[in-house]
């Protein structure tokens, strides 16, 4: 197991699409939270992003045990490099 990945998104984010097929293509499993749909969702993007509702911000918790590391819009690379593929 690489770790676990939650994407926090909308449904009208052009990045967080993008970002969603990239991780399909290569076979990177994520729960996706929508967080117009989801108050907790939405504070905790909120407080990772100075206060701003900034998506996709992703959640990736190593497998490893390592910190979990959050981000705002990554790439793909930045993704992988989190789960140290």
């Amino acid at each position: 197991m690489l770790g676990t990945v939650t994407m926090y998104s909308t449904t009208w984010c052009g990045y967080c699409q993008r970002l969603k097929k990239q991780m399909d293509r290569e076979g990177i499993a994520y729960t996706e939270i929508n967080i117009e749909q989801d108050p907790d969702s939405a504070a905790f993007v909120e407080k990772a992003n100075g206060g701003n509702q900034t998506v996709p911000t992703v959640r990736v918790v190593p497998s490893t045990g390592g910190d979990e590391v959050v981000m705002t819009n990554p790439s793909l690379a930045q993704v992988k490099q989190a789960l140290a593929v």
